[in-house]
């Protein structure tokens, strides 16, 4: 379920402390019935293992694969995601603005599966970026309590889009977000929470 921006906003994530130049794209919520305030790390562990199991976006549903398969081969034509585009290259990577506390901290693992590369890992929110020649983007997973009391796993895309390129790359790709990436994501990572 997609949520106002405030619901990122409005929490005292640790991540806000360092990406104030980064604009919020998407806030969405996931079902998790019966999680509690503890849960985040099994959360983790159920998405990253359906990922491994499901073979990442390989095993989606057809539009998503047929969507990410175009994505990567226009990346590949236009040289959207060269090396020299990524994280350390174009733009230097969130964990060089981390507090030392947060630097200290477990990463989380890396997977082949995920494109994108962990940030930081705590026990109620995680970030993971990814860059490329049209935005730095960050993927920031958070543990809160929902409207029912339970907790639920929430999502925050941030974004820093690369010039008027990426600015219009975002808004072309905003519909296919919404109508086929993430429904796709919420089936696989609710699946992932009550198959855990």
């Amino acid at each position: 379920m997609r949520l106002p921006n405030t619901a990122y906003t409005s929490h005292p994530w640790r991540i806000h402390e360092f990406t104030s130049d980064f604009s919020v794209e998407d806030v969405w919520s996931f079902r998790t019935p019966g999680a509690g305030p503890g849960d985040f790390p099994a959360m983790l562990a159920a998405m990253l293992a359906a990922m491994r199991t499901a073979g990442g976006f390989a095993k989606q549903a057809r539009p998503v694969k047929f969507l990410f398969a175009l994505r990567w081969r226009l990346g590949a034509l236009f040289g959207w995601d060269k090396p020299s585009a990524g994280v350390g290259a174009r733009v230097a990577s969130l964990r060089d603005r981390l507090p030392a506390d947060l630097r200290d901290a477990p990463r989380g693992p890396d997977s082949e599966s995920l494109p994108l590369k962990a940030v930081y890992e705590l026990d109620t929110e995680c970030a993971r970026e990814l860059a490329n020649k049209t935005v730095h983007t960050v993927m920031h997973l958070g543990w809160a309590r929902g409207a029912n009391g339970d907790h639920e796993l929430r999502m925050a895309v941030l974004v820093r889009p690369n010039g008027r390129f990426g600015r219009l790359y975002l808004t072309v790709i905003a519909p296919f977000r919404y109508l086929i990436v993430y429904p796709a994501l919420t089936r696989q990572w609710e699946r992932a929470w009550r198959d855990r």
